[in-house]
């Protein structure tokens, strides 16, 4: 009897670790749903991803230029801007201003920064992807994100895909 009651403990831990990881994960998207896309309720993006179809290591680096736009009546603040891997570079440009280029987060230090984007105003981010960044290990389709967070209110991603041939 107690060999029984010892696999039901360990069959209902189990279920409540499994319940439990399961919630984690779903917490976790639902908020990044809030924050992800084309809107965040401050900055939209005009066009959320870009494919730039195939691409050879030995042609160099690609670049692409996302609108992004104010929305709100309100002024916004970029404050972080950073990219899912060392092979992608970001940079945002608002009027005459320029900054970065930014990488991934955890490779270095990723600066604050505070571009004020006015109401109803326009900026750029520049996103440079370099196709022989991994090397020949890094052949086949690509996806990679690049991250814009705004006066701690929320965050929109613009995403970039590509498939490296040699």
């Amino acid at each position: 009897m107690k060999k029984y009651s010892n696999i039901l403990w360990g069959l209902g831990i189990g279920a409540i670790g499994l319940i439990g990881l399961i919630w984690l994960s779903s917490a976790g998207s639902l908020g990044s749903q809030n924050t992800q896309g084309t809107s965040n309720g401050f900055l939209s993006a005009e066009e959320t991803s870009f494919d730039f179809g195939n691409i050879s290591m030995a042609k160099g680096n690609v670049s692409h230029i996302f609108k992004i736009k104010n929305n709100s009546s309100d002024t916004v603040d970029v404050t972080k801007i950073y990219t899912s891997c060392m092979c992608t570079q970001a940079t945002l440009i608002n009027k005459n201003s320029k900054k970065g280029p930014f990488g991934m987060a955890g490779m270095g230090f990723i600066p604050e920064i505070k571009e004020t984007i006015n109401p109803g105003k326009e900026a750029e981010v520049e996103v440079v992807f370099d196709p022989a960044a991994h090397g020949p290990a890094g052949l086949g389709r690509i996806e990679r994100t690049i991250s814009l967070e705004n006066n701690g209110k929320g965050r929109i991603d613009i995403s970039i895909s590509v498939n490296v041939t040699p």
